[in-house]
């Protein structure tokens, strides 16, 4: 293996290192600030920015989980009226989904509180740093 080679294997332990911490880290503050997961968080925030709705192999597709999965989260917000079902008119076999307003409310509460956990989370990187770090996996990820 090359030193080139060997670095790069480093830094990829590094980066997987950092994502999982910050993810316990946001997983831990949803679970004690909202009562709640970091599914739910991500079905919310696909719906949040689709606010017209999207059917339910649409939401499994942006979140890249299973259909499955994507209906049991659903299957729970909805029974707490964060969300709601409706029919597709046009094909009974599709169902369309959407945030409540009680679901539009709830989630800008807990993104409000994400997004400052997040910055805790990252505080120790300059606002320098942030740019060369998001220009590197803007680039990474082309």
């Amino acid at each position: 293996m090359s030193e080139g080679s060997k670095r790069r294997l480093k830094m990829w332990i590094r980066l997987l290192g950092v994502t999982r911490a910050a993810e316990n880290g946001l997983r831990e503050y949803l679970r004690l600030q909202h009562q709640t997961t970091l599914p739910r968080f991500d079905v919310m925030a696909a719906l949040y920015r689709r606010r017209e709705g999207v059917t339910m192999s649409e939401l499994s597709r942006m979140l890249l989980v299973s259909n499955g999965n994507a209906t049991a989260v659903v299957d729970r917000l909805e029974g707490e009226g964060l969300v709601r079902r409706t029919p597709s008119e046009l094909d009974r076999r599709t169902v369309h989904v959407a945030l409540t307003a009680e679901g539009l409310k709830a989630f800008e509460t807990m993104a409000e509180g994400h997004e400052a956990e997040v910055a805790r989370l990252f505080a120790g990187i300059t606002d320098e740093e942030l740019d060369q770090l998001t220009a590197i996996l803007k680039r990474m990820g082309r």
